[in-house]
C-alpha cells in the first residue's frame, strides 16, 4: 500500500491530499529515508513524520485491506514509538 494512502486509512492524517503533500514536503520517511508518496509501506518499516515540534514515529505492524479503519482499531495497524 502507498505511503500516502496509509496514513490517511490508519487515521494518521486526516486526508490523503493532505499526506501526499507532507510527503512531497519531505517530511515523511521510511527507515530513515524520505519518500515519495507512491513509496510501499510494509509490515515492520519505521515511518517518521517531522513536525515543527519534533518527530513523530510509527511502526507498521499490519497493512489494511480495506479502504477505512474504525479510529478504535488504530493499534492494530501502527504503533506509536
Amino acid at each position: 500500500m502507498r505511503i500516502d494512502k496509509f496514513l490517511n486509512v490508519v487515521n494518521i492524517v486526516k486526508r490523503r491530499a493532505i499526506s501526499e503533500d507532507m510527503c512531497k514536503s519531505k517530511v515523511v520517511s521510511i527507515n530513515g529515508t524520505v519518500c515519495k508518496p507512491a513509496k510501499d509501506v510494509k509490515v515492520g518499516d519505521i515511518i517518521t513524520i517531522t513536525y515543527l515540534k519534533g518527530d513523530q514515529k510509527f511502526e507498521v505492524l499490519k497493512i489494511p485491506e480495506s479502504k477505512s479503519i474504525p479510529k478504535s482499531k488504530k493499534d492494530e495497524y501502527v504503533k506509536e514509538l
